[in-house]
């Protein structure tokens, strides 16, 4: 997954020097202060992070170099949910970078920065992932009661997934418009569908519904509940462009500046070596959740089915594509 986002981060990078490069007036949005402040949102613990931020302060430090203008400070703000390990993120922070570094933890769906002091947000890999499971998934009563399963698989449950990711990013991007500069921009790099691709027919869908029936396996076995699988549904959602263009519409105070929207690169792993991935990165939420009992025995099952669907290397399924938006903060005129 690291070297997956690290490739998606590489390709993100040409477009944002291009667009830095082309549409970010420095004399703008750094008229009184000689400080240039960077949030990356979603930042987690690995090195990934600090490679996106040295993109943009290279692309910045570039800008402001050809056109003659007085040189930046930098400061970095890295954020993630207070349950982050911010401790190992600081570790790995080189003595010899070119900025300055806080933390700051909190849930970016809400307000994390004073009013107009952020000059360039970025987040990767970390939108696809809802506030909260939609309640109707988990009510009984409910049409789109997900009974069995951990992820959409229907169409009713997929539309109350949908409708959670809308109110979400219209939170996240409500809490930005107060937060950034009018100028500034934001970059978001998301795993995605294409355009009237069938989410169904998606790699990472079929993958968690082979888990889910897992886990179901070890309910019939008697070595857990029913019940706890029903309640361990997984809170994300892969959206479309125009999906996410209509709520950056909506909301009203940013411009598309750049979308661009790429295939995964064909993954050679085999599916034992998948089931492998799934386990070192499911492993520690699925413990927390079920107990470390099942552990074992589940992962078994999983290998068996990851190996028996065909869905590695090569499968009719579709590969997760990345979706790059770079907007920028326009003036709306409307107090938030």
């Amino acid at each position: 997954n690291l070297l997956l986002q690290r490739g998606g981060l590489d390709s993100a990078k040409t477009l944002l020097q291009e667009e830095i490069t082309k549409k970010l007036d420095l004399k703008q949005i750094c008229s009184t202060s000689h400080v240039f402040n960077i949030a990356d949102l979603g930042c987690s613990i690995g090195s990934n992070t600090f490679f996106a931020v040295q993109n943009i302060i290279e692309a910045v430090v570039s800008k402001y170099k050809s056109q003659g203008l007085p040189s930046l400070e930098f400061h970095v703000f890295f954020n993630d949910h207070i349950e982050n390990d911010f401790h190992t993120l600081f570790k790995s922070l080189t003595p010899y970078r070119n900025y300055f570094a806080a933390g700051v933890p909190g849930n970016f769906y809400s307000r994390l920065f004073p009013k107009a002091t952020m000059h360039f947000v970025h987040s990767s890999y970390a939108l696809h992932w809802l506030s909260m499971v939609p309640n109707e998934v988990q009510d009984k009563n409910s049409p789109s009661w997900n009974k069995g399963r951990i992820f959409y698989e229907s169409k009713e449950v997929k539309n109350v997934y949908a409708a959670q990711f809308d109110i979400d990013i219209g939170s996240f991007l409500d809490a930005r418009a107060m937060e950034i500069v009018c100028g500034g921009f934001m970059a978001i790099i998301l795993p995605s569908i294409r355009a009237g691709a069938d989410p169904f027919k998606c790699r990472a869908t079929a993958v968690l519904h082979l888990l889910g029936s897992s886990l179901l396996d070890i309910a019939n076995m008697g070595l857990l509940d029913e019940a706890e699988v029903d309640s361990f549904n997984r809170p994300m959602y892969f959206t479309s462009p125009a999906e996410l263009e209509a709520v950056i519409r909506r909301n009203g105070c940013f411009e598309v500046e750049r979308l661009e929207q790429w295939a995964h690169p064909t993954s050679q792993v085999s599916a034992e070596q998948f089931a492998l991935t799934v386990r070192s990165t499911k492993e520690g939420i699925i413990r927390g959740h079920f107990g470390s009992e099942i552990i074992d025995d589940l992962f078994n099952l999983f290998t068996k089915k990851v190996i028996d669907s065909g869905l590695f290397p090569d499968s009719g399924y579709l590969l997760p594509s990345e979706l790059f938006v770079l907007l920028k903060r326009i003036d709306d005129n409307i107090e938030r």
